[in-house]
C-alpha cells in the first residue's frame, strides 16, 4: 500500500487520528519494526478509542496520560443541571429576582414573626398559670399533711393521757370492793336490829 501524497491528503480530522494512531503504535511497543510499514486496518480500529477522539493520549512505559480537548467547557457542562442548556459566554443561568416578590416575602416573614411572638407569649402565660396552679396544689397538700400530722400527734397525746387517767382511776377504785362489802355487812346488821326492835 502506498502512502498518500500531498495531493491526496486525507481530511484534517482523519489525518490527525492516523498520526496519533501511528504515534501510539510506536510508543506501545511497535518500535522500529513498525517504521516504514502501514498498520493493518484492524490495528487502527483497535487503537482508535473514544479517548483518542476526545483528546490526546500519551504513554510512557506502563503509564498512560490523557488530556481532554476543551477541558473547561467539559467542566462547565458537567456542572450544569440535566435538562437545562449550558450557560453560554460565561453568563449566569440564575434568573433575575423580582423586587416585588422580595417585598412580599419580607412582609410575610414579618407576619410570621409577629404570630410566632404572640404564640410564644400565649404559651408563656399558659405555663405561668399552670405553674401557679401547681404551686397552689402543692402548698395545699403540704398544709394538709402538716395539719394531719399535728392532729395525729395531738390525738396520740390525748390517748396516752386518757390511758394514764384510766390507770389512776383503776388504782383509786381498788378499795371500793372492800368498802362495798362493809356496806353490805352494815346493811345486814341494821336489818337485823330493825327486826329485833319490832
Amino acid at each position: 500500500m502506498e502512502e498518500p501524497g500531498p495531493a491526496a491528503a486525507p481530511p484534517e480530522g482523519r489525518g490527525r487520528d492516523e498520526r496519533s494512531l501511528e504515534a501510539l503504535s510506536l510508543a506501545g511497543g511497535g518500535g522500529a519494526a513498525a517504521v516504514g510499514r502501514q498498520l493493518p486496518e484492524g490495528r487502527r480500529a483497535t487503537l482508535a478509542s473514544a479517548l483518542e477522539l476526545e483528546g490526546t493520549v500519551l504513554r510512557e512505559g506502563r503509564l498512560t496520560q490523557f488530556v481532554a480537548n476543551n477541558l473547561e467547557r467539559r467542566i462547565r457542562l458537567s456542572g450544569a443541571p440535566r435538562g437545562e442548556p449550558p450557560a453560554g459566554g460565561g453568563g449566569s443561568s440564575i434568573p433575575a429576582i423580582d423586587p416585588g416578590a422580595l417585598q412580599d416575602v419580607v412582609a410575610l416573614a414579618g407576619q410570621v414573626a409577629a404570630q410566632v411572638d404572640e404564640l410564644l407569649r400565649n404559651v408563656h402565660c399558659g405555663l405561668q398559670a399552670l405553674t401557679a396552679l401547681s404551686v397552689g396544689c402543692i402548698q395545699t397538700y403540704r398544709d394538709g399533711v402538716e395539719s394531719l400530722g399535728e392532729a395525729a400527734d395531738l390525738s396520740i397525746r390525748a390517748m396516752y393521757a386518757l390511758v394514764a387517767r384510766c390507770e389512776e382511776l383503776d388504782r383509786a377504785m381498788q378499795p371500793v370492793p372492800a368498802l362495798a362489802k362493809r356496806i353490805r355487812d352494815m346493811k345486814g346488821t341494821l336489818e337485823r336490829l330493825e327486826g329485833l326492835c319490832k
